[in-house]
């Protein structure tokens, strides 16, 4: 069988003031390396590797270990020491803890146990510790950059607009975690431009628009006149796949568009940076009065730009602004050590992957495209650097003193809003579950999506 890569001798480590850690493999090939990946927020079906056991993941064979540098020191492992509830959250950090201290034996031992306990086909930890894993032993290779670049690569060229598109209606109607933002922002938007007749929304997002036919129905049977509604879609990516979806989903917007009688135009606008956004680039037009929609993607601009992209948001003068984004703090710059971290990322993820577990059948290849798409954000995470990540979350406390610093007030949800946010999840699984902001999040009036009283996803609304 081949391997996902071999595991290299870990050299003992130099004073390096410059990396959490400086362990070194001369030997790993990068391009052994395979794709757990996705679209650009999703997915990949490149399969890690050619599996026939399920339950053991290949990220290393017994012959990449040499009797001399054997990294499990007890030949009589046994594995089900590991059997209890959420085992995987329990290796992770002690590998974290390992890595932060430099233990590089410490840490090739891990690594190992994790390889003989993880899978990408098993159960939930299971999946979580293959994903860590792989990310872990970017880190320790300082492989993460290349890795992820070649991950998205393969994600991109395996995935169509039409199977990505499937994807996100498919995970739509199991589960909520994007419904839910697209219901509060819907609701929103409509009650802050009642009685507009030229209506404009710059919509940041990464959901294939699959949130607007809700809104143009609700447009379409309003009681007064069916205003004008023009939707720009930003988009960061300027290359031939960007432009193909760009199209696809005008063409389909328009005609949606048409079948409930609402005066319609869709364009998109690509741009590097959301601070490029101005009255020109977007073409603002008299009596139009402007909506942003930031669904899941201010998380994706770089933790120190993130300030300098609110307030060129702030500068367009939106009538509303609609934020949602998922409730974890994923920036490690907050002083608490790489393995407490580490933590964090696997809670939120776990959480993540058992409500994908719970909702999706099990042979679900949709399940499959979101569970490799966390894989890759888990090697951007741990092992790329920075400033360069596009994964870096933040909690809502942190996304509402941004907002407030930058000209934005709370905009609270109506009892309206609120009761059709309860009507949506009354349609899921049990599990799911709404919040309404705590006084010590900061957050204001936003509300949660909560999967068994965790909340996982903020939605907000703000005006200047």
């Amino acid at each position: 069988m081949d391997t996902l890569f071999r595991l290299v001798t870990f050299h003992q480590p130099q004073q390096d003031h410059h990396h959490h850690h400086s362990f070194n493999s001369s030997t790993t090939s990068l391009s052994s390396i395979p794709s757990l990946s996705s679209t650009p927020s999703l997915s990949s079906n490149h399969q890690p590797c050619n599996i026939n056991n399920q339950s053991h993941n290949p990220f290393m064979d017994e012959e990449d270990f040499s009797s001399s540098s054997n990294p499990n020191p007890n030949p009589n492992f046994d594995p089900s020491q590991f059997s209890s509830p959420k085992w995987a959250l329990k290796v992770l950090v002690e590998c974290a803890m390992a890595i932060e201290t430099q233990d590089s034996t410490r840490t090739q031992h891990l690594l190992w146990v994790l390889n003989e306990l993880s899978s990408p086909y098993g159960d939930t930890d299971q999946k979580l510790a293959a994903a860590f894993l792989q990310a872990l032993f970017c880190k320790v290779t300082d492989s993460g950059r290349k890795t992820h670049r070649n991950l998205v690569a393969a994600a991109e060229k395996m995935y169509t607009f039409e199977s990505t598109r499937r994807m996100m209606l498919r995970f739509q109607e199991v589960s909520p975690w994007t419904t839910f933002g697209h219901v509060a922002a819907n609701g929103a938007l409509i009650e802050a431009m009642n009685g507009e007749n030229r209506i404009h929304i710059v919509d940041i997002s990464g959901t294939y628009c699959t949130q607007w036919p809700t809104l143009l129905e609700a447009l379409a049977t309003r009681s007064d006149d069916t205003p004008h509604v023009r939707i720009t879609h930003v988009l960061s990516s300027v290359g031939p796949a960007g432009h193909r979806v760009s199209r696809e989903i005008g063409a389909r917007m328009e005609k949606f568009a048409r079948l409930m009688g609402v005066p319609f135009n869709f364009s998109s606008l690509h741009v590097a940076e959301i601070e490029a956004l101005n009255h020109e680039n977007l073409k603002l037009q008299e009596g139009e009065v402007l909506a942003i929609n930031c669904i899941f993607s201010l998380h994706k601009v770089g933790p120190t730009s993130r300030d300098t992209a609110v307030s060129a948001l702030r500068r367009l003068d939106p009538r509303v602004l609609t934020l949602v984004e998922e409730e974890v703090d994923l920036d490690s710059d907050r002083g608490q050590g790489f393995a407490a971290w580490l933590g964090e990322c696997v809670r939120f993820f776990r959480a993540y992957l058992e409500s994908l577990d719970e909702s999706f059948p099990k042979a679900s290849e949709e399940r499959l495209m979101l569970e490799r798409a966390m894989a890759r954000a888990a090697v951007d995470l741990v092992a790329c650097p920075a400033d360069e990540s596009r994964e870096r979350r933040e909690r809502s406390g942190w996304w509402a003193r941004r907002m407030r610093a930058c000209g934005f007030g709370p905009v609270g949800f109506s009892d309206d809003v609120l009761d059709d946010m309860r009507a949506l999840l009354r349609r899921y699984r049990e599990g799911w579950s709404m919040g309404l902001g705590r006084a010590d999040d900061e957050a204001g009036s936003g509300v949660y999506l909560e999967w068994k009283e965790e909340p996982m996803v903020w939605a907000s609304a703000w005006k200047p």
